[in-house]
């Protein structure tokens, strides 16, 4: 039973039959289901920029961690692959791969504990959790030039 007022034209903007605007796709058991709306729909954001990097840093933590186990590996292997090891590590490129790495980890950091405040319930509304996106890039990319910079200011590392 239709709940459209007698002589009112029907709805079919949802009827698949017949359909020539692509909203629908059918399925390999020939149904046909909506086409997902995120591509017409949502314009790209803040938020979603946050959780595009938070998945990069978590892959990039992965390559990092490929390093660091190459890094053991030289240990093991002894004095001359460790001293290469750490000759190529040192220098400007090495030292480049040790900041990304760095930068991850505190993005995914700063991520993390964005994420366990949203699991708080807290901060969800648009504007709130665009400006705690914000700050956890922000936040990262402070934690990682601090970082760095005590490291070059101690002589620990060096050019």
């Amino acid at each position: 039973m239709s709940n459209a007022s007698p002589g009112a034209p029907l709805d079919t903007s949802n009827d698949p039959t017949g359909d020539q605007t692509g909203r629908f796709v059918i399925q390999p058991n020939g149904r046909p289901r909506p086409l997902s709306p995120h591509l017409q729909v949502w314009r790209f954001h803040a938020t979603m920029t946050g959780s595009i990097l938070n998945r990069m840093a978590a892959g990039a933590l992965s390559v990092g961690s490929v390093v660091f186990v190459a890094w053991l590996a030289a240990a093991a292997f002894g004095p001359e692959a460790y001293a290469t090891f750490s000759g190529l590590m040192a220098s400007p490129i090495g030292l480049l791969i040790w900041f990304g790495v760095t930068l991850a980890a505190a993005y995914h950091l700063t991520a993390g504990v964005r994420h366990l405040i949203w699991d708080a319930g807290s901060s969800l509304s648009p504007k709130a959790a665009t400006s705690l996106t914000w700050l956890s890039l922000w936040g990262a990319l402070v934690i990682a030039v601090g970082f760095w910079g005590i490291l070059f200011a101690t002589g620990k590392v060096t050019l």
